[in-house]
């Protein structure tokens, strides 16, 4: 059997990867099937947020990647109909793979140019429909999505949820008869580690956060419930700033917490160094709100480092795992109450959480399941 032929398109791809989990969904998805799959990718030719094509990728051409997969990154002056219409008649491609579905160039372009034609089209949502991300500018996005489906850019066309919840939305969005493959991303090759020791002892607790600082990461919100804590704690925050006035507030809310609790941002943290900075703390602390998946997520259950969280991602019941919590955000004192039991913590119960947490990321890493099934949505 010929490997299948994918065409993609996608924001942002390796060597860039500040926009966090769907670049990494991606990259994940080529590692595990770029033996088995005909991946061509058409990208930008910059990271997230930047002005320029600051890793110098070749633009405007194919470009073979470490993982037999080709890339495209399109320079901003050389993106047109033409250009992106060229593409998609270069090959008989067995499926054209969407990633999100607010990018002009990455999503509404490649869905407008294959309106009511016989090619496969698969849009992988992101967690764009979730609840959270569809109350922020609300009302554009439902006159988006409403245009959308009167030009007939959904007609005919397929949906990857990662999860039944995603499904739902896409249904409630989409259409009760939307064809939906429900298939989770794919978490980074095991790298056979085992969970490193770090030292708890009552009192003092260490917090990371791997997501830009925004609205939808809830990064506010997770300082807030600092302000009542007793103990020495140090939260680490990595990642992009998205909105200028936020992390104003974010900011202000820093310097009115206790003596004794710090707040440290510290930019952008390159992907190689997730494992490292999540070993080297006590808890990952993101209350989100919303994850389609949360591959950070994933990657501080591998290290054994345990989740507290919210309730709106696919990690669920983690008291039940001893992997951590995952709470309302509409109980915010429940967040205080748990910080302040991780402070007071000793190591003895700290290890339980660190086993709790390694044994259910183990569990998932080595499930052979998803990657069959993400290789059988191409061949369908």
């Amino acid at each position: 059997m010929s490997k299948p032929k994918v065409l993609v398109f996608i924001d942002w791809y390796k060597p860039y990867f500040k926009a966090g989990g769907p670049v990494r969904s991606m990259v994940n998805l080529v590692d595990h099937l770029g033996q088995r799959v005909e991946f061509h990718i058409v990208t930008g030719d910059r990271d997230y947020t930047a002005t320029s094509n600051e890793a110098s990728v070749p633009v405007d051409q194919w470009v073979q990647g470490d993982a037999n997969e080709w890339v495209w990154y399109a320079s901003p002056s050389a993106r047109s109909f033409a250009a992106w219409r060229t593409l998609i008649r270069q090959r008989d491609w067995d499926a054209v793979y969407i990633n999100g579905l607010y990018s002009v160039w990455s999503s509404i372009v490649p869905l407008w140019l294959l309106r009511g034609s016989q090619q496969r089209r698969i849009v992988a949502i992101r967690g764009m429909l979730a609840a959270g991300p569809m109350r922020q500018a609300a009302l554009k996005k439902r006159l988006f999505l409403i245009a959308m489906k009167v030009l007939g850019c959904f007609k005919g066309v397929e949906f990857q949820a990662t999860n039944a919840e995603e499904g739902r939305d896409i249904q409630r969005w989409m259409g009760k008869n939307a064809k939906i493959h429900e298939i989770q991303n794919l978490a980074r090759k095991r790298t056979g580690r085992t969970p490193p020791a770090i030292v708890k002892v009552p009192g003092s607790l260490r917090l990371v956060s791997l997501a830009r600082i925004a609205e939808e990461k809830n990064t506010l919100f997770a300082i807030e419930q600092l302000a009542g804590v007793n103990g020495r704690v140090r939260f680490d925050l990595y990642g992009t700033v998205y909105d200028d006035a936020y992390f104003q507030r974010c900011n202000q809310a820093m310097a009115r917490l206790p003596a004794g609790v710090e707040v440290v941002w510290h930019g952008q943290l390159p992907q190689e160094r997730a494992a490292e900075v999540l070993s080297a703390s006590h808890v990952l602390y993101m209350p989100s709100v919303g994850e389609n998946f949360g591959h950070t997520m994933l990657e501080s259950l591998a290290e054994g480092r345990p989740l507290l969280i919210s309730d709106r991602t696919p990690w669920k019941q983690l008291t039940a795992s001893r992997a951590g919590w995952d709470l309302a955000l509409e109980a915010p004192e429940r967040f205080r109450a748990v910080l302040q039991e991780l402070v007071d913590m000793d190591q003895q119960a700290y290890d339980v959480l660190v086993q709790g947490a390694y044994t259910l990321g183990d569990r998932y890493l080595n499930d052979p399941a998803p990657v069959e099934r993400s290789y059988n949505l191409f061949c369908a």
